[in-house]
């Protein structure tokens, strides 16, 4: 049974490079991958941070009216950057 084992086994090292060079034959002239999986990804993380930003955007307003009712509510600070930020036609927002 091992003597049948290794011969399988030689016999498969031995032809490898057959197969490699038949695929490396025909690889110039297969198709190229698609893009459309990365790209449908991509569309699909924008929206999704589109929608959350929206609804980010929505919880901070109403939970400003509710504590202000009446008052505009001034521009949300954005939440991840932490540099100079200024409003150009209002008032510069406390830092935190």
């Amino acid at each position: 049974m091992a003597s049948r084992f290794w011969r399988w086994y030689a016999d498969r090292e031995f032809y490898k490079w057959e197969k490699t060079v038949l695929w490396d034959m025909i690889e110039p002239y297969r198709r190229p991958k698609s893009f459309a999986p990365l790209i449908s990804i991509y569309v699909a993380a924008f929206y999704t941070g589109v929608v959350g930003a929206a609804v980010t955007e929505q919880l901070y307003k109403e939970k400003y009216w509710e504590e202000h009712p009446g008052q505009a509510v001034p521009l949300m600070r954005p939440k991840f950057y932490w540099g100079p930020w200024r409003v150009m036609n209002g008032e510069v927002p406390p830092s935190k």
